[in-house]
């Protein structure tokens, strides 16, 4: 684990993989996880986000960029689910994270925890942290906080955030100029073109996961494609 400025720095102007895959998916699993990352670092990136201990372990064991770990877990109390507690930055620190991505919205958090003991858990154990916004006003509480950097993550997952098919652009702009600190665009991006645009209006860096790492919505996409192929020349046809 470096630095936590060394860590940020290594995200600088790059690509983060999000190597993720739930319970009933294909590639659920660590070790497919890992080898996931693996291939993600062979074509380039420069981080990897995972979801939970056992996957953060297998891919620090098959990559050398950093982990950014976070840990989905529902609670019966709270809408939050990326890293809601304490509890969940214990396991990801001892898998060896090395910055730790939580949900930094203004959601109530579940056993009441606070995003400001986080943010200050975090900080006094020296480990860098990503905040997970949906709306500015998220991201400057964050950054008053002491968060490394902040990320576009929950835009449009929460029910005050803009609700819209593609990438917040408009979010990510406004947090770059009001920030002072490094500005991750994430959150349904699925074209390199996407990704340019984010890095133009003054990303740090772009976190890319199901246009990369979830075969079966990549595969769905191209499928999809066809069927409005097929349609619209059956409507072509005379009756």
């Amino acid at each position: 684990m470096g630095t936590l400025n060394t860590i940020i720095q290594k995200l600088h102007h790059g690509l983060i993989v999000s190597c993720q895959a739930l319970p009933g998916e294909p590639l659920y699993g660590a070790e497919m996880m890992a080898r996931m990352a693996a291939a993600a670092e062979e074509g380039g990136a420069v981080g990897i986000r995972a979801n939970g201990a056992a996957d953060v372990r297998a891919i620090k064991s098959a990559v050398s960029l950093p982990v950014i770990g976070i840990v989905k877990r529902d609670y019966p109390d709270s809408a939050v689910y990326i890293t809601p507690t304490l509890r969940e930055i214990e396991e990801l620190l001892e898998a060896g994270a090395d910055m730790i991505a939580l949900d930094a919205t203004g959601q109530k958090r579940p056993e009441n925890c606070t995003l400001e003991q986080m943010v200050a858990f975090l900080n006094r154990n020296g480990t860098a942290s990503m905040a997970d916004i949906s709306i500015l006003e998220e991201a400057i509480h964050a950054e008053a906080l002491g968060v490394s950097c902040v990320s576009t993550t929950l835009s449009g997952y929460t029910p005050y955030s803009l609700q819209q098919e593609g990438p917040n652009f408009e979010l990510l702009q406004k947090a770059v100029e009001r920030l002072s600190i490094p500005v991750i665009a994430e959150g349904r991006m699925i074209e390199p073109d996407q990704v340019r645009k984010a890095m133009d209006l003054g990303a740090y860096a772009a976190v890319v996961g199901s246009a990369i790492t979830r075969p079966q919505l990549i595969t769905g996409r191209f499928a999809a494609a066809i069927r409005r192929v097929e349609m619209n020349n059956g409507n072509d046809r005379p009756d």
